[in-house]
């Protein structure tokens, strides 16, 4: 009797275990070749067969594991277009694959956020479409994962919307602000994607114009539902709510309208998608929310997807259908068997057992055919409903074009006049841009010419201060010789003085002595006189006369030489003054020349320290007004900013802005300090430069702040704030303005713009909100840190000015 246990190797790995095991390996051969073929580094777009079969992997494990085990192997840090084409292959996985496999990558979220910020950091062109791309594929898992009843292909009815927002107005207006972020995502990769392609030539037509544009049909897809999504939302918003409350809402809604008009534009136009999706279009304007019967307006944008035959490529089943053996297998195996325990019973198959046999393999072959059928007709029942699909969404819009025929004819004319004149304001406006384009250029030659002009007086600044130096030690050395002549000068007047009284002290003694001696010679002449008359009259005392006389003789010619003597030294004594007077009245016409002299040099050096002070007053002054000048531009781009349209999208926090609005407060106040200061000394506006530098920054800031705050805010206080934003705006380009004149320089009232900075500050306060009260603390704190920075910065500022300023000096 036969058993189990001698049935050949050969018969026992036909069993059903083993074909299992090996179909599992064939899938994951498959599905690893598949994988390796659509993520590749050439730039060129994913091809559809390799996608399908990923997708189809998918359903038949339920799940993305496979996927997930062979993309985490990839190098995707080393080659930013194998990041691309991944980020491409995970959004036509997310939205054709399996259900199950949106949980799937949700436990990989770190992987994508990695590769998103690793090419985020480095300057790449794919690699910054990859960071797009990353944040767009998070955005959607979080979505999805939040909201199940959407599915990853965003394909819902009417109703599973309206179940889905509910009756819950804060419900209905959260969705909406998500699928606003949503929304969001998806403009931002295709406004990336365009802004990397040269229009002027078919990009669309080259290979690394497709591997760029061919994720953007999976976009499409999305965009065209959140479209019709929100729509429907936004009418639902603003039949609970005022319209006021809901102008933010509009306004996205208007800007995000626009960017998909655009987009569909855009791609609509390239060769590339028209063979691949019918891109729908959008209404010339955005419907009206204000207006409830508006929304019977609205068309659901359709897009279609033609179904193409697979490229190249076998048909195969990649999902198992039925659960029995394929068709030929148990005939194989029953062969086998017989060959080797021979026939069952030791007899011959009869007639009936070969029909029953031949039926079996007929049947299942019909089956197999039967199922190869139905696939084929459910192809052709999805394309013809897309077909249908197309067809009522162009037979809705129709009838709508129908309806709107009449009032579409006379709005023509007024569009044709409306028209005509953007035609003429666009001309114009071309014209204004160029003339501004030249002025913006003739501005930057002039800026360019005043910081040549800057530094050139700058270096003249520093060699006239070096002269002045150099002049200053000459006059030091002028004025200690000038005190050593003077020194001099007074010694010889001394010595001549003293010199003079010793003259006049000797003359006076020469004097008396000679009328000393006149006055002897008188008496001894008229005691001659009586001697002689009394000689006369004694005659006989002659010879005692005579002897007498002789004495008197002799005693006159000495007392006369004694005179002679006398005279001779009151004549040299005389001499000796003359010289010493004419030696003293030449040393003063020297001392008096070295004088004048001096005192002329002294003058020159006066003069060119007075010349050198008017050049640095106006050297500082030329500093102060091209800092005003640079103040004032910064301050009318700031102003400029609240009515550019470019700006609405920027959103600010009122906590922000009362920070903002508090250090220009402050900068005021050193405004004023550094301008009372310049007032009182004009050679140095160092103070006055740093201080109206800081407050042209922080008060532009808060300016641009104010309008990116009131854009989130309620009318009246939006108005309010933008008001005292244009305000501020005013005084602070008046105030800049007196600043750039001397005329108008001590005029300059910088206290006259806290008016308006407290107004932007209070109304900061008022539209803070209440919820964030208990947070004060916290926010204080991040204040201060701010304003600590910001000061360390200011003063980092003023040290570096304060060397380079003392280099100047010296």
């Amino acid at each position: 009797m036969n058993s189990i246990k001698s049935v050949p190797a050969r018969v026992l790995s036909r069993r059903p275990g083993h074909s299992l095991e090996a179909e599992r390996e064939q899938f994951d051969k498959t599905q690893a070749i598949s994988i390796s073929k659509a993520i590749n580094t050439q730039e060129a777009p994913v091809k559809e067969k390799h996608a399908r079969r990923i997708i189809l992997g998918t359903h038949h494990e339920k799940g993305a594991f496979t996927f997930w085990s062979y993309a985490i192997g990839l190098p995707l840090p080393s080659s930013s277009i194998l990041s691309w084409k991944f980020c491409h292959v995970l959004h036509k996985v997310l939205r054709d694959g399996h259900p199950n496999v949106l949980h799937d990558c949700q436990r990989h979220r770190s992987n994508i956020r990695e590769i998103g910020d690793l090419w985020g950091h480095l300057h790449d062109r794919y690699g910054q479409l990859v960071n797009v791309y990353t944040k767009l594929l998070l955005t959607k898992i979080s979505f999805h994962l939040k909201h199940p009843q959407f599915p990853a292909g965003l394909e819902v009815t009417d109703e599973v919307l309206e179940k889905t927002a509910g009756t819950d107005v804060n419900n209905i207006f959260q969705l909406t602000v998500e699928m606003f972020d949503y929304m969001d995502c998806e403009l931002r990769l295709s406004e990336s994607v365009f802004r990397q392609l040269n229009t002027a030539i078919a990009v669309s037509q080259m290979s690394s114009g497709q591997c760029r544009l061919a994720p953007l049909i999976q976009v499409i897809q999305d965009c065209s539902h959140l479209y019709h999504y929100t729509v429907k939302l936004m009418f639902k918003l603003h039949a609970c709510l005022p319209a006021d409350t809901l102008q933010g809402h509009r306004d996205r809604f208007h800007e995000q309208f626009h960017s998909l008009r655009n987009f569909f534009r855009r791609a609509s136009d390239m060769l590339y998608f028209k063979r691949l999706i019918q891109i729908p279009r959008l209404p010339e304007g955005p419907p009206n929310f204000l207006r409830a019967s508006a929304l019977a307006e609205h068309i659901k944008p359709v897009v279609v997807i033609p179904e193409e035959a697979p490229e190249d490529e076998e048909p195969e089943n990649l999902i198992e259908i039925s659960t029995g053996p394929p068709a030929g297998e148990p005939a194989v195996v029953a062969d086998l068997f017989e060959q080797t325990f021979g026939p069952p019973n030791g007899s011959l198959k009869d007639d009936r057992d070969v029909q029953i046999e031949t039926l079996k393999r007929e049947v299942e072959t019909l089956r197999a055919e039967l199922e190869k059928i139905r696939l084929e007709a459910q192809r052709y029942v999805s394309q013809l409903k897309g077909q249908v699909n197309a067809l009522e969404a162009e037979l809705e819009e129709q009838r709508k074009q129908k309806q709107k025929a009449l009032v579409d004819n006379e709005q023509l004319r007024h569009e044709l006049t409306q028209l005509r004149a953007a035609q003429r304001e666009g001309e114009r406006n071309q014209g204004l841009r160029e003339e501004a384009e030249k002025r913006a250029s003739a501005t930057e030659a002039r800026y360019q010419k005043l910081k040549e002009k800057h530094s050139e007086l700058i270096s003249t600044h520093a060699e006239l201060l070096r002269k002045n130096a150099d002049t200053a030690k000459q006059l030091t050395v002028t004025q200690q010789s000038q005190e050593e002549v003077a020194r001099v000068k007074e010694q010889l007047a001394f010595q001549m003085e003293q010199e003079r009284r010793e003259s006049e002290l000797k003359l006076e003694e020469q004097t008396d002595l000679l009328e000393k001696l006149k006055r002897e010679l008188e008496a001894k002449a008229g005691e001659l006189v009586r001697t002689r008359e009394a000689l006369s009259r004694t005659e006989q005392s002659g010879s005692e006369l005579s002897s007498r006389l002789d004495a008197l003789s002799a005693e006159k010619a000495e007392l006369s030489s004694a005179v002679q003597r006398q005279e001779a030294d009151l004549l040299a004594a005389q001499g000796l003054v003359r010289e010493k007077e004419a030696a003293l009245s030449q040393e003063q016409q020297r001392g008096s020349r070295e004088t004048a002299e001096l005192q002329r040099q002294l003058a020159d050096k006066e003069s060119q320290e007075q010349e050198l002070r008017r050049r640095l007053v106006d050297e500082q002054f030329a500093v102060l007004r091209a800092t005003a000048t640079e103040a004032q531009r910064i301050l009318r781009d700031a102003v400029a900013k609240l009515d550019d349209p470019l700006h609405l999208r920027c959103t600010s926090s009122p906590d922000y802005l009362v920070s903002r609005a508090q250090a220009a407060l402050d900068a005021v106040s050193a405004l004023e300090k550094g301008h009372a200061q310049y007032l009182l000394s004009g050679s140095d506006a160092s103070v006055l430069v740093a201080a109206l530098t800081h407050f042209s920054h922080v008060a532009a800031d808060t300016i641009v702040n104010g309008g990116a705050t009131s854009h989130l805010a309620p009318t009246d206080p939006a108005d309010r704030l933008i008001d005292t934003c244009r305000e501020c705006g005013a005084r602070a380009l008046e105030l800049v303005g007196r600043l750039q004149q001397q005329q108008t320089l001590q005029q300059a009232q910088p206290g006259l713009v806290r008016t308006p900075l407290r107004g932007i500050l209070q109304l900061g306060q008022e539209l803070k909100p209440k919820s964030l009260d208990v947070r004060r603390e916290e926010l204080g704190a991040v204040v201060d840190k701010e304003m600590a920075a910001t000061s360390a910065a200011i003063e980092d500022a003023v040290r570096r000015i304060e060397p380079a300023d003392l280099c100047h000096r010296l």
